[in-house]
């Protein structure tokens, strides 16, 4: 019995050892590793230099650096970015104290970016299997479009890197509340107030409160002028609309916008978008939907099935991947398993988990596995698209995270100790 408690911290103090040398490491390099690099559709095995939080080198020769990591018949990909998340403004949905999701004064200028907690216990969790940045959105208002979401790298740090205000959200469907041709009309009528407004007015609170008078949408509506340059960023910087549909024929009235307003428009759900597949790939519309989604939920999803992902990629349309389940992101690579299963290209769907929304909502240097890029990485025991594979190691801006969350600390203290702990006492 000593002998085996021996074995065991033994083993512990050496792995945290190793974790805690490769964390401070100058340089580090991942060796023999089978790279799927977020680019090509087949991997290649080679070696990786890390240093100074990027990577600095790829090369089959060996590379020299202060520790060194085996990875041989490892699977090494880029850290996955989650595009559909509330990470870090919501803890736990049932309780209203610890979400800040929604607002009830402003609409379409909501910001979650300053309600952003980087010690969300859901952060390590999703981390440790393998999400390393994510996209936090907001709940939709009661405005057809209005919300802003923001890109977050998922460290823990205080420091918060991320990057605010980087989306809008929308949705455009079936409602118990309005009717489809309202939402359109309304949706309309504030791009037609968008596209009005100068940067003159947007730099006035006078001017905006001057034009929400006049015009009857904002009167209406009570926006405010946050609200208001809001719309002039989505209109006027291409600022990226995420806006929730599925029937094909509301996927053909979002083309119609698009065109019309000249909107940087990535669509989310989509269940029918195998309908309409050629006209969204002509308009470049990215899509973001759930692979394993393939039961109608409503009347508009009556296209759904589960090959669509392969579909898709024959049309030549970027996809993204989300999942039904809140808190649990990481999900999104058992989708793209499943996705694989039926007919999607494996090197697909290892891009739909981070090169396309890298390249789509415009996150520079992430996302892919090249020279000059911040070394977002992560080694896996086996294949990531596998939902019981989990990272051996997983680095964020260069760093060796520690794998440590409260669902294995609550493991660790219950399962390997013989004599169990009275609560109150420890």
């Amino acid at each position: 019995m000593r002998d085996n408690k021996f074995k065991f911290f033994y083993i512990a103090f050496v792995g945290y050892a190793l974790i805690a040398f490769a964390a401070n490491a100058q340089s580090i390099v991942i060796k023999n590793a089978t790279i799927y690099d977020g680019l090509n559709n087949t991997p290649f095995v080679g070696n990786i230099l890390i240093d100074e939080n990027k990577i600095k080198k790829i090369s089959s020769s060996n590379l020299q650096a202060d520790f060194v990591i085996d990875a041989s018949e490892k699977i090494v990909t880029p850290g996955f970015i989650a595009t559909d998340t509330q990470l870090g403004i919501v803890e736990i949905g049932a309780l209203s104290v610890t979400r800040d999701d929604s607002s009830k004064m402003y609409k379409i200028g909501f910001s979650i970016f300053n309600a952003f907690n980087p010690n969300s216990t859901l952060i390590p969790w999703n981390r440790s299997n393998g999400i390393t940045s994510a996209l936090t959105l907001p709940n939709n208002t009661s405005s057809p479009i209005g919300g802003l979401g923001s890109y977050f790298v998922l460290d823990s740090k205080l420091d918060v890197t991320g990057t605010s205000d980087m989306v809008m959200i929308g949705e455009f469907g079936g409602s118990s509340s309005k009717s489809r041709a309202e939402q359109f009309s309304m949706i309309e009528d504030l791009l037609i107030l968008a596209s009005s407004l100068t940067k003159s007015d947007i730099n006035s609170d006078l001017e905006l409160s001057d034009l929400i008078d006049e015009w009857s949408i904002s009167d209406a509506m009570n926006l405010h002028p946050r609200d208001m340059r809001a719309l002039y960023q989505l209109v006027n910087n291409n600022l990226p609309l995420i806006i929730k549909s599925h029937r094909a024929s509301d996927l053909l009235k979002l083309i119609e916008l698009k065109e019309k307003y000249n909107l940087n428009i990535i669509i989310m759900g989509a269940q029918e978008a195998s309908l309409v597949s050629d006209e969204l790939a002509e308009h470049n519309i990215p899509l973001i939907f759930d692979p394993m989604n393939n039961i109608p939920e409503s009347f508009d999803e009556l296209a759904s099935n589960i090959q669509m992902a392969s579909k898709l990629e024959e049309a030549g349309i970027e996809m993204m991947f989300t999942v039904s389940r809140s808190h649990n992101y990481h999900l999104i690579r058992q989708g793209a398993g499943v996705a694989v299963a039926n007919g999607l290209s494996y090197g697909a769907a290892i891009r739909a988990l981070s090169s396309t929304p890298a390249k789509v909502f415009g996150i520079k240097d992430r996302g892919t596995i090249e020279s000059g890029k911040i070394a977002d990485l992560i080694i896996w025991e086996a294949d990531p698209l596998e939902p019981s594979s989990m990272p051996e190691y997983v680095f964020v801006n260069g760093e060796n995270i520690d794998l440590t969350t409260r669902s294995s600390r609550l493991r660790d203290r219950y399962t390997k100790k013989l004599n169990k702990p009275v609560i109150y006492r420890d």
